[in-house]
């Protein structure tokens, strides 16, 4: 069975310096509840996590971003994702404060906990001096869904003035292995969006092709708008192989958890003048995280300065990049994908 995820699903970007933010974050997240058919008790516990992340970022860090989004997940069931995000002093003692009562800000102390057991998936990184970040996922149902053989985390981040995001990112995933996508349409706003769009769609028509394929059919398809930078990586379970091909600076490469590879991409735009089109193999063991940004993110970072990160989810490693490294004169995305069966 093939199942297909995107940025065309809700994505809500929420900053987070007042009270008040807080209470629109919450909104939202009530009628994206209602719009997936969570009940008064599942859309009561989204409530309690959005509201204790967003006052956790304002008491520890003073400013923060809050995401609330449909689930990252081929799973069929409908679920929601909530990141939180901050800037703040760090957390130094994790085990400690993610217990009842452990409390550095004079509080009862029972926010982290609580946003662990309201969620039914929970991961979160933190360190001295460079911040926190929060992950909750909630089903609709219960017992969760079994997970599909790739984990996903990723934000598009639109040009500040800006509704539609230029940017875009897809995932597909079946038995054999998973495909990752991730577009920047020319320039920002509408348009770009539509180029973006027409490059998920053509994933979305063959979700296990190759990846010179995909962006052969991407082409065809961009033909009409106003072309973009594409890359496409298909992860091989069976051979632990990466193959990846790219057209423009959408960045891409696999990191093992010590060393990060470069993949590597053509000149060109995606519907206008792609003249070559190569496809590159790598190591992709379980583990291993395959990371695709625009070049609205700065391509100077490296997972190393932010010991432990690696082995978090996926959606961690998204926002962090998205945090520490976004240019802001852009749109921006970055997609973050790791093979399941162990962290490298």
């Amino acid at each position: 069975m093939e199942t297909l995820i995107s940025s065309l699903l809700t994505q809500l970007v929420f900053p987070i310096i007042h009270a008040s933010d807080i209470a629109a974050a919450r909104r939202a997240g009530q009628k994206l509840a209602d719009e997936l058919g969570f009940d008064d008790v599942q859309a009561g516990r989204l409530a309690i996590v959005i509201t204790e992340a967003g006052t956790n970022i304002l008491k520890h860090a003073g400013e923060g971003t809050l995401y609330v989004m449909r689930a990252q997940s081929g799973a069929s069931m409908a679920g929601i994702d909530v990141l939180a995000i901050d800037h703040g002093p760090g957390i130094a003692d994790l085990a400690t404060s993610i217990r009842d009562g452990v409390s550095t800000a004079g509080t009862a102390g029972t926010g982290l906990g609580a946003l662990q057991r309201q969620s039914d998936e929970f991961d979160v990184w933190s360190m001295r001096g460079k911040g926190a970040a929060f992950f909750m996922r909630l089903w609709r149902g219960s017992p969760p869904p079994e997970a599909c053989g790739i984990e996903i985390g990723a934000l598009c981040v639109p040009l500040a003035g800006e509704e539609a995001c230029g940017d875009g990112w897809a995932a597909s995933c079946d038995l054999d292995g998973a495909t990752l996508l991730g577009v920047d349409g020319l320039g920002h706003g509408p348009e770009a969006a539509k180029a973006a769009r027409a490059a998920i769609e053509a994933l979305e028509r063959r979700p296990s092709s190759a990846p010179s394929e995909v962006l052969h059919a991407a082409h065809e398809a961009l033909r009409i708008t106003r072309g973009a930078a594409l890359s496409v990586a298909r992860i091989d379970y069976g051979a632990d192989l990466l193959r990846f091909t790219g057209i423009g600076n959408v960045s891409g490469l696999v990191h093992d958890g010590t060393a990060r590879r470069a993949l590597v991409s053509h000149n060109g735009i995606v519907g206008a003048n792609m003249r070559k089109v190569q496809e590159f193999s790598v190591d992709c063991p379980p583990g291993a995280l395959c990371i695709l940004h625009s070049d609205g993110v700065q391509t100077q970072w490296d997972l190393n300065d932010y010991p432990g990160l690696h082995a978090r989810t996926p959606a961690l490693v998204a926002g962090i990049l998205m945090r520490d490294f976004i240019r802001r004169r852009d749109d921006a995305m970055v997609l973050v994908g790791r093979r399941r069966g162990g962290h490298a």
